[in-house]
């Protein structure tokens, strides 16, 4: 006398392995390798195994799959940190420059700005920071043109004396 068991039929077997060719292509169009890409689909699949009973019978088990794989993805990507090798030349750059001194020298520049008489610091602001034609300025302040160009320019070279080199 033979054991014979009779086979019941997994349709969430059956649509899981419907599904592994559309997994493979989105797997390589994500991972752009080969290799990963097999290893998103194994990691999607030992997903969706251990979550069968999240699955609901009757809606869409592609995009239920497809999420899972997105998801595993997106987690690949954090768990792995970029990685340069040691002689490479990016590793012996700094990432950022450096800006330490920022800092210092805006602090050294507001200080001489604030030393600035305040009809040249008025005309240098208007001027240099503003962009204001000298003509502009000149009628706001109710001078002459040329004395507007006179603030200008002194207040440039008073600063130049008063910033170190």
């Amino acid at each position: 006398m033979t054991n014979i068991q009779a086979v019941t039929p997994d349709p969430f077997g059956d649509q899981l392995i419907a599904a592994l060719p559309r997994l493979r292509s989105a797997a390589r169009g994500m991972t752009r390798d080969r290799d990963r890409a097999n290893d998103l689909v194994q990691e999607t699949t030992l997903k969706a195994l251990l979550g069968k009973a999240s699955f609901q019978t009757g809606t869409n088990f592609g995009a239920w799959i497809n999420r899972i794989q997105r998801n595993e993805f997106i987690s690949g990507l954090r768990r792995v940190k970029p990685m340069v090798e040691i002689d490479a030349d990016e590793a012996i750059l700094p990432s950022h420059r450096p800006r330490q001194e920022d800092g210092l020298v805006m602090r050294e520049f507001l200080t001489a700005f604030g030393q600035l008489p305040q009809k040249r610091r008025a005309a240098l602001l208007l001027a240099a920071v503003a962009e204001q034609p000298y003509a502009v300025i000149a009628a706001h302040a109710g001078v002459s043109v040329g004395t507007i160009k006179s603030r200008v320019w002194r207040g440039r070279r008073m600063l130049k004396q008063l910033l170190p080199d």
